[in-house]
């Protein structure tokens, strides 16, 4: 490792070039997360790396340019290679949703549709939550809700009107204000419940039940197979005590 960083280090740069690359990485920012990561001060790291807290704390603000030889140092103490401080960094992620970009879909598999979606998350790749906002309409006669499933839990919060809510064998209605966190592989199904349209923020979260790892255990209840039960050894016979009898001795 220090013979990787110190052959590094004796690479020769030039002095502008290498103040662009110092700039545009952030470099004094990387050692600075690395420093307060550790819980570590100036003075300390300087007696590590034999630099003065004055140049470290310059160099993390970016008032002055490090040479490879110094950032090498540095790299050593935090258990990185030099090429840590020249990488490129993730892209956090960070996705705006306007309202007039989203698309207002219809309720599926039906012909006549009881609420109406909007997704917020569409365009977040390989998302672990989905968010919509929904707009559930007032019911018309003889409209059946049917009730769904899916793995994962899920959240829903009232903005508008009054909606009905089913799980399981439950009724409830919900107000403005109100929000409900539940599991979502329960039969579940919404309804607006009163004149005028109901619109609630529903946030689903994939988060299937763990397997559980095979044990061999059977359910509770469940009659023993006989393939499950070990045999028992072969119990060997007893042979029945051995009589010794007596000779009876000669009378003298």
């Amino acid at each position: 490792m220090e013979t990787k960083q110190e052959d590094a280090a004796n690479v020769q740069i030039d002095p502008a070039s290498a103040e662009s690359v110092i700039t545009e990485k952030r470099i004094g920012e990387r050692i600075k997360r690395l420093r307060l990561k550790k819980s570590m001060g100036l003075v300390e790291l300087g007696r590590h790396t034999g630099l003065s807290a004055s140049f470290l704390s310059q160099l993390e603000t970016g008032r002055v340019v490090p040479t490879l030889r110094n950032l090498a140092r540095i790299a050593m103490v935090f258990s990185k290679d030099l090429s840590y401080f020249f990488e490129t960094e993730p892209h956090t992620l960070f996705r705006i949703h306007r309202k007039r970009e989203r698309v207002r879909l219809p309720q599926t598999g039906v012909d006549d549709p009881t609420y109406y979606f909007e997704s917020l998350g569409y365009m977040v790749p390989d998302r672990h939550l989905d968010p919509y906002y929904a707009e559930f309409v007032p019911l018309k006669k003889n409209v059946e809700v049917r009730p769904h499933v899916h793995a994962g839990y899920e959240f829903l919060y009232v903005l508008e009107g009054e909606l009905e809510i089913r799980h399981a064998e439950k009724m409830h209605v919900l107000e403005p204000g109100d929000g409900v966190y539940f599991d979502a592989s329960t039969p579940h199904g919404y309804r607006c419940a009163g004149k005028v349209p109901a619109v609630a923020i529903i946030v689903t979260m994939h988060q299937p039940a763990p397997a559980q790892p095979a044990l061999g255990l059977r359910p509770l209840g469940a009659p023993l197979s006989v393939k499950n039960v070990a045999p028992r050894p072969a119990e060997k016979p007893v042979s029945p005590p051995t009589v010794t009898k007596e000779t009876p001795r000669a009378s003298r």
